[in-house]
This record gives C-alpha cells, sequence and structure tokens, in this order.
C-alpha cells in the first residue's frame, strides 16, 4: 500500500533520484531567487533587460525604504492585519464552539447541520463572486476592512468546523462524562476540559487561517478597491509607476508581504506539527 522507502531501492533508482531531488529543489526556489535578486536591483537593470543577470548595482536599502516612503505599502499592510487577525480569532470561537456541539451533542438533525457546513467548502468560490459583491452592496459593506474579514470568517468557519469537530470526537468521551456527573455545567465543560487540550488543533488552524487569509487575492480585489481598504495582495500592484513597471519596488513589496506568514509559521511550528499529527499513529 505505502512506496518502498527509496534506500531499500536498486543502486541505479537511488543515484536517479539523489540526483533528481537537487535539481527539482533548484527549480522550485527558482523563481523565489528571481524575486529577492530583482528586489535588490536598480530601475536601470529592469529597464535594460537585465532579469536574471547578476545585479550591477545593489539598491537593497534604497529599494526596501522606497515601498515605505514613496508607496502606500504601510497602508496595504495594516490592512491585512485589520483583515486577518479579526479573521483568525472569529474563525476559531465559532468553529470551536460549532464543532464542540456537533461533536458532543446527539440531536436530530447533527449530520444535516454537520453536511451543511462541510459542503460549503465545495462550492467553487468564483460562482460566489456577483452575488456576494451584491450582498456587501446592499449591506454597505463593500469596499472596506469589515466587509472582508466578515465575509472571509464566514466563508473560512465551514472548514474549521470540520477540522474542530473532527478533533474533538478523537478525545476520550469520559472526560466529559465524568464531568458531568461532578455537576460541571456544559459551559465549563468547554472551556476548562475541552478548550485546553484543542491547543494543538488551534495553533495549526491559526497557522493556516492566517496564511490563506494574509496571501487572498481574489476577494481582496473583488470586495475592496483603494489604499483605504485593500489587502497588501491587492496593493502590490500599486507599486508600478504610471508609464513603467516598477519591478523591482513590486519584488521588495512581495518579500515585505511574505514575512508576517513566514514568522508565525516558525513561531507556531511546534504547535502547528502537533496539531497535524496528533491521532496519526491510531
Amino acid at each position: 500500500m505505502f512506496p518502498t522507502p527509496i534506500e531499500r531501492r536498486s543502486i541505479a533508482l537511488q543515484r536517479m533520484y539523489k540526483t533528481a531531488l537537487p535539481i527539482a529543489m533548484i527549480m522550485w526556489l527558482l523563481p523565489l531567487i528571481a524575486v529577492a535578486l530583482t528586489s535588490i536591483r536598480s530601475a536601470g537593470d529592469i529597464t535594460a533587460g537585465n532579469y536574471w543577470g547578476w545585479p550591477t548595482s545593489f539598491n537593497l536599502v534604497q529599494n526596501y525604504s522606497d515601498i515605505f516612503t514613496n508607496t502606500p505599502l504601510g497602508n496595504y499592510m495594516w490592512n491585512s492585519v485589520r483583515v486577518t487577525i479579526p479573521t483568525v480569532i472569529g474563525t476559531l470561537a465559532l468553529s470551536c464552539m460549532s464543532g464542540f456541539a456537533l461533536a458532543v451533542y446527539k440531536f436530530k438533525g447533527n449530520m444535516l447541520v454537520f453536511f451543511m457546513f462541510v459542503a460549503g467548502n465545495f462550492v467553487p468560490f468564483q460562482i460566489l463572486m456577483v452575488p456576494v459583491r451584491d450582498l456587501t452592496l446592499q449591506m454597505g459593506l463593500y469596499n472596506s476592512v469589515t466587509g472582508l474579514a466578515l465575509f472571509h470568517i464566514a466563508f473560512q468557519t465551514g472548514f474549521c468546523t470540520l477540522f474542530m469537530r473532527n478533533f474533538i470526537r478523537s478525545l476520550p468521551v469520559e472526560l466529559i462524562e465524568a464531568a458531568r456527573v461532578e455537576g460541571v455545567k456544559e459551559w465549563r465543560i468547554f472551556w476548562f476540559i475541552i478548550l485546553p487540550l484543542m491547543r494543538p488543533a488551534i495553533a495549526a488552524l491559526a497557522v493556516l487561517i492566517f496564511t490563506f487569509i494574509w496571501n487572498d487575492y481574489f476577494w481582496a480585489t473583488v470586495l475592496t478597491q483603494g489604499a483605504e481598504s485593500q489587502p497588501v495582495t491587492a496593493g502590490l500592484y500599486s507599486l508600478n509607476g504610471q508609464w513603467v513597471a516598477a519591478w523591482h519596488l513590486v519584488s521588495a513589496g512581495s518579500i515585505v508581504a511574505a514575512l508576517p506568514p513566514v514568522a508565525i509559521f516558525f513561531l507556531l511550528q511546534k504547535h502547528f506539527i502537533a496539531g497535524l499529527t496528533l491521532g496519526a499513529v491510531k
């Protein structure tokens, strides 16, 4: 059922694997290296078509300072924070409560409600573009950070509920039964017993949702416009000049925009891996 470890394969296949692996890694890293090099090039290099050669001058400080002093990148980054943080908090709060209710309580229509949470994840989000935009216009939330955050909370709660419900169902049910025998109220069972055990799952989902929302481009362009509300993913295009594409500034802005998700992953890496692998050996 599982593939044979490479150490047990033939010598020729092992040599082929050891040769192909570095090549695949270089091909995967090549676009990232190109963006990093472009972010420190001068505008003259871009105009002359020096995209892959060694930079004639290193404008590291100038390029990275220009994107904050001469462009509204700071506003775009702040908008991304204003959208992402409330979305992560709201999504985790709703999914923890809904996952607990669907995993612990047996009521009529339990599976139907759970199916509705799951079914929303299979709807192509491109189909929702026009109705969601019209809905935000009718509610007065179009081109606002609040409207974009509320939509992301609604759209991500289904996946998070699926994750949380399955996680809670894997916990020992005897913990809940013992607490009920002692007369502990349901909300205290959730807050003091279940929630502390969910920390690995919460950390894993926090990293995933933070990355999804921070890197979102589609809904950022559909539901917002302008520096007052657009996140950084949609605002990077505005770093281009009116007549000439300032790719060195766009690349520098892309590097800066990618730093928060990377930092969040490394800060929560231990909990993230624990949350994804919990129960993997059962």
